[in-house]
Formats: structure tokens, sequence, C-alpha cells
């Protein structure tokens, strides 16, 4: 059997943690894909804990303070829940930021309150300090070429994206 490609197909083995570099062409993705899933995210949602914030309430202050245009609940929901553990995550976030006056709404538009914005400043810093732990010892030619290849393979099994 061979791949589109032309080159021999290999085999899958089962997933190994302990798999020595010659033998991760046959580690199965979808488990080291969710074992950096849950990694990183443990680790990120842990640090902003840490500051009583958490990754939703992150993703609407970035969402609010992003684009031309004051967003409103409705499409700040409607963006960031397909990223969210559940349906209910991102409007709850709303809920607290507003309560916490880090948001305010303007009739039915959203937009950052100056404590909103100083919180969203402070947690780019913490991100972007774990980015760097994260990706420490990876270069970003090698970053962009595992994301390649994880975008090829989402689009060989559910097509391209127009995202």
């Amino acid at each position: 059997m061979e791949q589109q490609t032309g080159t021999a197909l290999t085999d899958q083995a089962p997933a190994d943690p302990a798999a020595t570099e010659d033998a991760l062409a046959t580690q199965p993705v979808g488990y080291w894909c969710g074992l950096a899933h849950s990694a990183v995210t443990r680790h990120v949602r842990d640090a902003m804990a840490r500051t009583d914030v958490t990754q939703p309430q992150y993703w609407v202050l970035n969402r609010v303070h992003g684009g031309s245009a004051a967003p409103t609940r409705e499409e700040v929901v409607a963006q960031l829940t397909p990223l969210a553990d559940g349906p209910q995550d991102i409007s709850r976030a709303v809920d607290q930021l507003l309560h916490r006056g880090w948001l305010g709404a303007d009739g039915q538009r959203l937009g950052l309150t100056d404590e909103g914005e100083a919180a969203r400043a402070r947690l780019r810093e913490l991100v972007t300090g774990l980015r760097a732990e994260v990706h420490r010892g990876i270069s970003d030619e090698e970053y962009v070429a595992a994301l390649k290849v994880l975008r090829t393979m989402v689009a060989n099994i559910e097509g391209p994206r127009t995202v």
C-alpha cells in the first residue's frame, strides 16, 4: 500500500510515550496532539488561575479588544464557543468580566474598561512568557513546520479551512 505521494505507508504502532526517535514515525498523531493539548492547556490555565483569571476570560478580553468595531455579546459568544470546553463557558466569562468591571456595555456592544485593558495587557505578558516556556528549544521554523503538518492532516480529513 502506498500513500498518494507515492511513498510507502508507515505502519501505526501503539502509543508509546517512551518511543525512540527512530520509532516516532509510527506513533499515532492523535495521541501526541491530545497529550500536547492537555499539557499546554493545563499549564496555561494553572498560571492564569494564580492571577484569578480563566482562559475563556482572557479570550473574551482579547476578542473585545481586537477588531474594528466593538462586538456584541452574541458575536463574542459565537466566535469563541468553538474553543471552549462547553456551550456556556464564553457567556459565563462575559458575565464574570462585566461583574468584575473589566467589560462595559454600550447598548448591545461590549468594550474594555480601563481596568479591563490593564488586565488584558498583564495577561498578554503572562501568556507571552508561557509561550516562550512551551517553545523553549523550538525554532520558529520548526514550529511553523509542525503547524503546517497538522493543518495538512486536518485538510486531508475535513478539507481545506476557509478561516
